[in-house]
């Protein structure tokens, strides 16, 4: 989509981003630096290309590292309301691309939420990303990213982590997960590679 593209590349114009990405001293107060550095990617999903590989559409935004920088990002850019059908947006840890091929991902899978209401799947969205860059997940190193995927028959949200098959590890990240969103129904955990191999295990190979 047009104007998720030119708001990406205004972003590096917006001052607190571009004088956190620059290096530029501080004004008043020294940036809050988070744990680890996080970068935004989306997926706007036209009619593909005869034989065009899954995954083509997909760019990475912005990385970031400070607090100022992600509020400016999310306001500007990384809401879901901003966009149409078809758009992924996603929050993943820098060097991690958000597919399943990346190392990281490659032998994980994910938990995922159906939202019915537009309003619903902002809330969630955002109180997942406030998670994850305030490190509230015990088990954060196994947790890679998250993706909200805006679709006409449905909107969705879901949560990638490294280890499917720890399932102690992927119960404990579904429940916080759960309690940080406030969903109140069953949620399943599924594996990347049953995906692959187009064998979607019926209600997931986990549930909370």
């Amino acid at each position: 989509m047009a104007e998720v593209e030119a708001a990406t590349v205004a972003a590096a114009e917006i001052p607190e981003v571009a004088a956190a990405a620059e290096g530029a001293p501080a004004a008043a107060k020294a940036p809050h630096k988070l744990q680890r550095q996080w970068a935004f990617w989306y997926d706007i999903q036209s009619k593909p290309k005869p034989g065009a590989a899954w995954g083509t559409s997909l760019r990475k935004a912005y990385t970031f590292d400070t607090v100022e920088e992600f509020w400016c990002l999310y306001d500007q850019i990384f809401r879901p309301s901003k966009v149409t059908v078809n758009a992924d947006f996603h929050l993943f840890k820098a060097g991690v691309e958000p597919k399943w091929e990346d190392p990281e991902c490659a032998n994980g899978g994910k938990w995922t939420v159906p939202c019915s209401r537009k309003t619903t799947l902002e809330n969630m969205w955002l109180e997942t990303l406030m998670a994850l860059i305030g490190e509230q997940f015990d088990e954060s190193e196994e947790i890679c990213g998250v993706v909200a995927s805006v679709r006409q028959r449905g909107d969705k949200l879901a949560l990638w982590t490294r280890t499917a098959s720890n399932e102690a590890v992927q119960v404990n990240i579904g429940k916080k997960w759960k309690e940080i969103v406030d969903y109140n129904d069953k949620m399943v955990y599924s594996f990347h590679d049953d995906a692959k191999r187009e064998k979607p295990s019926r209600g997931g190979r986990y549930n909370v």
